[in-house]
């Protein structure tokens, strides 16, 4: 899809005081999707669905979530669910203020994990439904952990040039077709004064005093008690070809959340969103429209 549509850059605040920088797409009093990246992506991550949903009559709310693109870094290193949970109960609050429609949140992977436990627990009141991508309480730890390896390991040596991450990218994500394009890639590194390109995000996200593996064990059981609770409208997509979230998760989420609908998106894996965007924005929209329709 392409052409011109309406779009500008906000921030927010999160629970540290930090700026959450978001690209809001779409004008009008339309309802409202708030789109939460997963670990390592940026808010460009969402441009294609964002493009789909401004199309069907939606807004949506495309965020950095913190350490991530251009919002702050946590200056005490403080990346650990919790604390993004924590910043998306209160990007969604000022969603309804700035907005005035309590958002749909969209959830990949970290973002989904985020979300669900706003929705579940820490302010059900500030979203209307819930979709999470390729997320559910428990995964596949040998997924998350080879996820975390390919991030971590050039994470601080970089790379001499665009072209270089690509190939380190292609090499990782075989089965999706590689852009024509770099100015994508581009979006998601940074150049340092050294000529070399890093990832768009904090490396304390992995290494950090309080990076994402913090809590780990706890943080299942956690979303699980989340998940009994939602009351709300709730899709799950899951890549067909995911890393980390296998049938049989995707089978105890079902049992956990009865009225939560269920898409499998084949020749996806864990991005779904940046493998099959076509097929993954039809399913989103179609939930959406569902939603109005009700």
């Amino acid at each position: 899809m392409t052409g011109t549509i309406p779009h500008c850059l906000t921030s927010f605040r999160g629970a540290e005081g930090n700026r959450v920088r978001a690209t809001v797409w779409g004008e009008g009093s339309g309802p409202v999707a708030a789109l939460m990246h997963g670990g390592g992506q940026t808010r460009h991550a969402w441009e294609g669905t964002a493009r789909r949903l401004v199309a069907s009559g939606w807004r949506a709310v495309a965020v950095d979530q913190r350490g991530h693109g251009d919002s702050d870094r946590s200056l005490p290193g403080n990346y650990a669910f919790t604390d993004y949970a924590a910043d998306a109960a209160l990007i969604f609050d000022q969603i309804i203020g700035a907005l005035g429609q309590r958002p749909v949140a969209v959830g990949a992977s970290l973002g989904g994990v985020a979300s669900l436990l706003v929705a579940g627990e820490i302010a059900p009141q500030t979203v209307s439904a819930l979709v999470l991508v390729d997320v559910t309480p428990r995964t596949d730890p040998n997924g998350v952990d080879a996820i975390l390896g390919f991030m971590g390991e050039r994470m601080h040596e970089g790379f001499a040039s665009l072209e270089e991450a690509a190939e380190v990218i292609a090499g990782y994500l075989p089965h999706r077709p590689r852009p024509r394009s770099l100015a994508g890639l581009r979006k998601n590194l940074r150049l340092g004064q050294d000529g070399r390109y890093r990832w768009h995000w904090d490396p304390r996200f992995i290494d950090g005093p309080r990076p994402i593996s913090t809590d780990r064990e706890h943080i299942p059981l956690r979303c699980v008690a989340a998940a009994r609770r939602l009351t709300v409208p709730t899709l799950l997509v899951r890549g067909q070809m995911s890393e980390l979230v296998a049938e049989e998760h995707v089978r105890d989420f079902l049992t956990l959340v009865p009225h939560a609908t269920y898409v499998d998106v084949s020749g996806a894996g864990h991005m779904v969103a940046g493998d099959r965007n076509d097929a993954f924005a039809a399913a989103l929209v179609n939930f959406l429209c569902n939603l109005e329709a009700a």
